[in-house]
């Protein structure tokens, strides 16, 4: 992957413990949607263990003016470093990389199920097909613990209504520890959540993103519906 010098941005807390960082676009980067970049820090004041360098999907779509990126906010050198630079302070960008991008065949609809901070490759994936106005028929299931926990929450639920190809539907698992009002699904992601919106789980091609449990969880759950392998692509999101 090339090397650039990037600048913060920006940064806003965007749900419970997570944050996104926004870095200025180098000139002539070009990506895909659902890409990742790594991050690396310059001359940190500190480190520790897991060193100056993460890896993060691209939250933002191709067509937006900044790269932005979400993470957990665990305590950890390298995420404190992060959340206390100042804007304007300088990151190495080693970028892009992956494959965990839509297909290009329109005709086969995708379906994309994520956890908590594995939803953030789908937000550049969704935005960018609706601002292409591809042909792709497309489902997000996204779980969470609660609202508060649910990143691009909001975001990802308006796109439905500008474009009739696009369905999300989130669930919460743990409403009872929420102060939100929620009225959508509760419970996990199941074979049933799955064909009461699909129908026929055959068809499509699958993206699940998310803490390995549930990848795996997932994984077996439609090879099991009948699901080609060849048809469902992953990706972990393990440690934040």
């Amino acid at each position: 992957m090339p090397i650039y010098k990037v600048k913060l941005k920006g940064k806003q807390e965007i749900a419970a413990e997570t944050m996104a960082f926004y870095f200025e676009k180098p000139k002539g980067f070009v990506y895909k949607a659902g890409q990742y970049v790594d991050y690396t820090l310059i001359n940190p004041a500190e480190t520790d263990a897991e060193g100056n360098t993460r890896g993060f999907s691209l939250a933002s779509a191709p067509y937006e003016n900044d790269l932005m990126s979400a993470t957990r906010m665990r305590d950890t050198a390298f995420k404190r470093k992060l959340k206390t630079s100042a804007l304007g302070a300088e990151f190495t960008l080693d970028a892009p990389g992956g494959s965990f991008t839509l297909h290009n065949n329109a005709a086969i609809p995708a379906v994309f199920v994520t956890g908590g901070i594995g939803v953030t490759p789908v937000r550049s994936i969704v935005l960018q097909a609706i601002h292409e106005k591809t042909a792709h028929r497309i489902f997000v299931f996204d779980s969470n613990k609660r609202p508060e926990d649910a990143v691009f929450l909001d975001e990802l639920m308006k796109p439905h209504e500008k474009s009739p190809q696009y369905t999300f539907v989130g669930t919460m698992t743990e409403m009872e520890k929420s102060s939100r009002a929620w009225h959508g699904e509760t419970g996990l992601i199941t074979k049933t959540m799955l064909s009461k919106y699909i129908g026929d789980l055959s068809p499509p091609i699958y993206y699940i993103a998310g803490p390995p449990g549930m990848v795996v969880g997932l994984r077996k759950t439609l090879s099991e519906s009948g699901v080609n392998d060849d048809n469902i692509r992953t990706e972990e999101f393990s440690g934040y």
